[in-house]
């Protein structure tokens, strides 16, 4: 038996869309009538397209963008709750990211109240090593594509001695944001006595350090100055000064890591 057509008016009644909608949606190719009147335009709908209609509807209501809503409409069944859910995933992503620039932005309105709750500031002491270091002038805007590129191929370089001995850092010598530009050095440490003649190497001193630990979605500025705000603070209030610069000490395969994963210490060297 062939399937019932429905007139417009009683297709947006049992699928509970506008009229506006319905048009809306012909337009984006999420719901093209069954037929349409070439003499008056009138438009009919098979009663079998009303599920993909309420499912329109329902994803609509997650504030789900039309493209990904057409995306799921046309995937086959089997398919369509991998689909959402990797949408609802990005989606919980992004609303941690807002979370932690809301309470950033929180502390700075504020002038610094709750900064000393949001984080614990711990304390350790760093042996000394040598570090094959790449330096630049960057602006924040392009700062994570050349720290990785820097990592890159220092990591690269540093297979000649032995590959990669430790946690690397990105080492902040000046501010960095869309006006100022460090420098900034990235750092790799190897497994070898003295720094090597042939390589951009030196020496990372010994020493204590206060520092604190950040999960990926935490390392995004302008939140992230939030933590080094808090690591600077403590080392105030418990009688420390600083003595050496600011760095971020990544302790973990970045690119493996999920948005939850504890990733880099914000660190500062003290006495």
């Amino acid at each position: 038996m062939a399937d019932r057509l429905l007139g417009t008016g009683e297709f947006a009644r049992r699928s509970r869309l506008s009229l506006k909608a319905l048009r809306l949606y012909e337009r984006q190719g999420l719901l093209t009538p069954a037929s349409v009147d070439p003499a008056n335009g009138y438009r009919r709908y098979g009663e079998d397209q009303l599920a993909d209609a309420r499912l329109v509807r329902s994803l609509r209501r997650l504030d789900m963008p039309l493209a990904v809503v057409g995306r799921i409409v046309a995937a086959p069944s089997g398919e369509r709750a991998a689909l959402l859910a990797a949408y609802w995933s990005g989606v919980e992503q992004r609303f941690a990211v807002q979370r932690d620039l809301a309470a950033h932005l929180h502390v700075v309105l504020t002038g610094g109240k709750g900064l000393s709750e949001m984080y614990e500031v711990k304390q350790r002491d760093v042996p000394g090593c040598v570090v094959l270091v790449e330096q630049r002038h960057v602006l924040q805007p392009a700062l994570s594509e050349w720290i990785g590129e820097a990592m890159g191929r220092l990591e690269k370089t540093a297979r000649a001695y032995g590959g990669v001995s430790g946690d690397c850092l990105s080492i902040y010598h000046g501010e960095v944001s869309e006006d100022s530009d460090g420098p900034v050095e990235v750092a790799v440490p190897i497994a070898v006595a003295a720094p090597p003649a042939e390589a951009a190497a030196r020496v990372e001193p010994a020493h204590r350090e206060a520092y604190l630990t950040l999960r990926k979605r935490e390392v995004e500025y302008p939140q992230i100055a939030s933590a080094y705000d808090a690591v600077s603070a403590w080392v105030e209030a418990n009688g420390h000064t600083v003595a050496g610069s600011p760095r971020e000490v990544y302790f973990t395969d970045w690119d493996a890591a999920g948005p939850d994963d504890e990733v880099c210490h914000i660190a500062y060297p003290i006495k």
